[in-house]
């Protein structure tokens, strides 16, 4: 139990330190590219990386990574630090840290691609996990009635089409949706994190950056697990994982990310019935039952 504990320790030190850059190397090198004699890790004059040599496999797949834009800007040390130390991580890059890790839009873009290629098939299913989960929201929905009527099959089929019609504006602009997302979720949440512990007069901006990182984090799990092929309500509860950057970037405790977040749940909650209303007042014609 105590070895435990010590590595337990050890770990969340780990956590909370920031990313230390290598140190500067103080061998001699001349370039291939240029030919220049200088000390360091990157030639000064072309700016080619003192590690290449001789081509290798090796090379071969960090220039494979570098056409998908892979291979620079610790893209696999953001994905492990979004993993293990997602708000720690953050607050690093808002520091100025920004060139030890993958920036947070192009990572967006990235990702957002993969979860559409593995939700469509690239799977250990091979099949689309993404009609699955269209059946399913549709079974949850649209439930059959036991006297269906010519009124009630109208309901349904009219239910149908709006889930087919999200689905299809998803498929369409996964990107522009994310941000939008991203934009809307900032918006509430920087009302109850603004006073941040650990960032002092944080701004939105900042802020709006840690949501992009933290989506990224989502989506990073989301993929696992639809790749994986697990059920539709395991991928949505991996949304509660947010309550984990936000309190690590914050520095605010448990109890206090948790209620920020609920508050701003209740928020947005409040709003949405607002709009709601208010559609159903100035277009009735999308509001069958209530048109009636």
């Amino acid at each position: 139990m105590m070895e435990i504990k010590e590595r337990y320790k050890a770990f969340r030190k780990w956590q909370q330190r920031p990313y230390e850059v290598a140190p500067l190397s103080e061998e001699e090198h001349e370039c291939p590219t240029c030919h220049t004699n200088y000390t360091g890790n990157y030639c000064p004059r072309c700016g080619q990386s003192a590690r290449i040599g001789r081509y290798s496999f090796r090379t071969a797949l960090l220039l494979f990574f570098d056409v998908w834009g892979l291979g620079n800007r610790g893209m696999f040390r953001t994905l492990r630090d979004l993993i293990l130390r997602p708000g720690y991580m953050i607050r690093d890059y808002l520091s100025g840290m920004q060139m030890a890790y993958f920036p947070p839009f192009k990572m967006l873009f990235l990702l957002t691609t993969l979860s559409i290629l593995v939700a469509h098939g690239l799977n250990i299913s091979g099949t689309s996990q993404r009609e699955r989960q269209r059946q399913e929201i549709i079974s949850i929905q649209v439930k059959p009635s036991e006297h269906p009527d010519k009124e009630t099959e109208a309901e349904m089929e009219f239910n149908k089409k709006w889930i087919d019609k999200l689905y299809d504006i998803q498929d369409r602009y996964p990107n522009l949706l994310s941000l939008g997302f991203i934009v809307l979720m900032s918006s509430f949440y920087y009302i109850f994190f603004r006073k941040s512990k650990s960032i002092p007069g944080m701004r939105f901006s900042e802020f709006f950056i840690g949501m992009v990182y933290t989506a990224n984090m989502l989506s990073i799990y989301e993929t696992v697990m639809t790749f994986f092929c697990l059920p539709t309500q395991y991928v949505s509860w991996a949304a509660a994982l947010t309550v984990i950057p936000l309190k690590q970037l914050s520095g605010f405790t448990w109890k206090r990310t948790i209620l920020s977040m609920a508050g701003a749940m209740a928020l947005m909650g409040v709003l949405l019935v607002i709009i709601v209303i208010l559609s159903m007042v100035f277009y009735p014609e999308f509001f069958p039952d209530i048109a009636d």
